[in-house]
């Protein structure tokens, strides 16, 4: 039998043999190899800043500011805090045993899994490739990325810069579409790691599946905003707004929809509005940048067959490829902006009479990548943070979980599968072995057959 093979596939085939031969000589298991990755990773973002803003500026439209909040200072607040912990986090960790395994000694010891592919997303180009990387050089591990081919100007510019500032043998950027990421999955790596929407991540599952790669997949969903009668409204509207016009919506755990209770919605919506107003005041158009033309006519169907009433924004430049940013009271819970994850300026908000009825709204649907939470009362909020599954969890803010490398971060049910971030991420992409050290000396003869009935009985007493 001939098995026809693509170029794609052979050059995948390639990589990942080059890879694995890299990571055979064993360099990447010392401390100094993987402080001198994470070091390269501070300073590919620290000096490179001007590039990356300029590739990000032409992928998503997106400001020197912006890419430097949402691209760089995550980057390397995450590189820097591995760095500085990765001693401990190496260190063996000793365990005691039971009677029966007197004397001896165990522990469990983090091993690198050898060399793990990382699918980057368009949103975050350069964060969500090197963020993955970050836990994968501290474990130890080789590693390939395949940046978005939606963000052209930013994968481009990954291929150029990685090699320059990482083991150029140990960690490999392979630009490419679709195709070239089933083909590099179907080679079988020791583990993938797949950031982006709900659907793809089902099939990168699948396409894992025959070679049983371990996945990590950081997904979406629609992360939900509680607000109580007694938050501080204005507050929670600069703060939703804020989050909401980072990357022109286009966040895994931008707020999705806001649940309200009906007392204080109205405040809400008008303080809401202004502040969207606010934030935009200084640009030279209202309208924010959507990354490709699918995408602005996902969004602009949205907004064109909601049942919801319209308070804020809704202009559409399909030619600029531009949206205003669109506020949507009481759209049905059958609406399309309420039964898909929106990844754009739009923000539902939903009146509700009560706390109990916003839960019951949130839970019946799938599990959010996050939920967030405002209330003047703490224990209240965590009451309702305790009522809702979700990745990740905020009280009187947004998304800012996402930027404490302390905190696991992840999804959960339909939302994602794993975690990482700080030591949550070194020891996803780590193998934990287990070690038991016996000595030669005591080797009681009772434990060995034949079994004598005292024997067994002093067997049943120690096992």
């Amino acid at each position: 039998m001939v098995v026809q093979t693509s170029p794609q596939s052979c050059g995948a085939v390639e990589v990942l043999a080059e890879t694995r031969r890299c990571f055979a000589t064993g360099r990447t298991r010392s401390l100094e190899w993987r402080r001198e990755q994470l070091l390269g990773i501070e300073r590919l973002v620290s000096e490179q800043e001007p590039a990356i803003a300029e590739a990000l500026a032409a992928d998503l439209g997106r400001s020197a500011q912006e890419s430097w909040l949402g691209d760089i200072a995550s980057t390397k607040a995450e590189a820097a805090y591995a760095r500085k912990h990765l001693k401990k986090w190496m260190r063996r960790q000793r365990v005691s045993l039971p009677l029966a395994q007197l004397p001896g000694r165990g522990w469990v010891q983090y091993e690198p899994l050898g060399v793990v592919l990382i699918i980057g997303p368009w949103n975050y180009p350069v964060y969500l490739s090197l963020g993955p990387l970050v836990a994968a050089v501290a474990a130890g591990n080789c590693a390939v990325i395949k940046p978005s081919e939606l963000a052209p100007a930013t994968s481009a510019l990954l291929a150029r810069l990685v090699p320059q500032y990482v083991d150029p043998e140990a960690v490999r950027v392979v630009e490419g579409d679709a195709a070239i990421t089933q083909d590099l999955l179907a080679q079988g790596f020791d583990h993938a790691f797949f950031t982006g929407g709900t659907e793809i991540g089902r099939r990168i599952m699948a396409a894992a599946a025959p070679t049983l790669t371990p996945v990590t997949l950081e997904l979406g969903g629609k992360s939900p905003v509680i607000i109580t009668a007694d938050a501080d409204i204005d507050v929670a509207a600069r703060r939703i707004a804020w989050i909401k016009l980072l990357n022109s919506g286009q966040t895994c755990i931008a707020p999705d929809y806001v649940l309200v209770e009906r007392s204080v919605r109205d405040r809400f919506v008008a303080q809401l509005s202004a502040c969207l107003r606010e934030f935009r005041s200084e640009e030279t158009v209202p309208a924010m940048r959507i990354v490709n033309e699918r995408h602005l006519d996902r969004l602009a169907a949205m907004l064109r067959t909601t049942d919801g009433q319209i308070a804020y924004g809704g202009a559409v430049d399909r030619d600029a490829l531009r949206m205003e940013p669109t506020v949507v009271v009481d759209p049905p819970v059958t609406d399309a902006v309420m039964a898909e994850e929106i990844f754009g300026p739009i923000l539902p908000v939903i009146t509700v009479d009560s706390v109990d009825r916003a839960v019951e709204y949130v839970n019946s649907g799938p599990k959010p990548l996050a939920a967030y939470v405002f209330t003047s009362s703490t224990r209240r909020g965590r009451e309702i943070v305790d009522r809702i599954p979700s990745g990740g969890a905020v009280l009187n803010h947004v998304a800012m979980h996402c930027l404490v490398p302390q905190l696991p971060f992840g999804g959960v049910g339909a939302s994602g599968m794993g975690a990482y971030h700080g030591r949550w991420g070194f020891e996803a992409l780590s193998h934990r072995r287990a070690v038991l050290a016996k000595p030669a000396k005591p080797d009681p003869t009772f434990v060995y057959p034949p079994h004598t009935k005292r024997a067994l009985a002093l067997m049943r007493r120690l096992f």
